[in-house]
């Protein structure tokens, strides 16, 4: 589990077929073979630690499910390892589990701050993203700050914008997104109840 806070940001050091090989510091403290990381809110294993890099094995489920097949040398991605239980949870809860996968459609700058506007695909997120909820964005814990049909708008403060990799976003550019998770829980409940959404 993690909470949306990136700890860093890395850049893809190699793809060799499956493998994602990317450089790493900070979140490399702790982190063994076998650990979770997550990787523009993918949370991956952890296969081969270098003395400046993670590298981690990409299955076809997880390819297909997220934006990480997009990535190539020398691109920055979101790193978090996951969160101690006896930790402060700063962002919200985040599973690394992406549940699609969205489309920038814009990323206006407004002095310090930008307004970054998403499109997502597949309408079946749309009962699970509300106003001022979470959702996580390349594994950065994010608020909702506008909702329409099809697309929603967050603000980025310029901590956001320095730490993570959304400050770089450009329209087109595929981004991993999750929604909250209890949402998704009480979504759930009411569908194998049969209760209307």
């Amino acid at each position: 589990m993690f909470t949306g806070i990136v700890e860093e940001c890395g850049r893809v050091l190699e793809r060799d077929g499956s493998r994602l090989t990317v450089e790493a510091d900070a979140t490399l403290g702790g982190i063994e073979i076998g650990s979770s990381v997550a990787v523009n809110g993918v949370c991956l294993t952890a296969v081969a630690i270098g003395s400046g890099d993670l590298a981690f094995d990409l299955g076809p489920e997880t390819l297909s499910r997220t934006a990480l097949a997009d990535l190539g040398p020398g691109d920055s991605v979101n790193l978090e390892r996951p969160m101690r239980l006896d930790g402060f949870l700063g962002g919200h809860l985040v599973l690394g589990h992406v549940d699609g996968v969205g489309s920038v459609i814009a990323l206006d700058r407004a002095g310090e701050t930008a307004r970054l506007r998403i499109e997502w695909q597949g309408q079946d997120l749309a009962p699970l993203l509300i106003p001022q909820g979470s959702v996580a964005v390349d594994g950065v814990s994010l608020t909702v700050a506008a909702l329409e049909a099809g697309a929603f708008e967050i603000m980025l403060i310029p901590h956001t914008l320095e730490r993570t990799t959304l400050g770089a976003l450009k329209p087109g550019r595929r981004v991993n997104l999750e929604m909250d998770v209890i949402g998704k829980y009480v979504l759930r409940v009411l569908s194998v109840r049969g209760e209307p959404r």
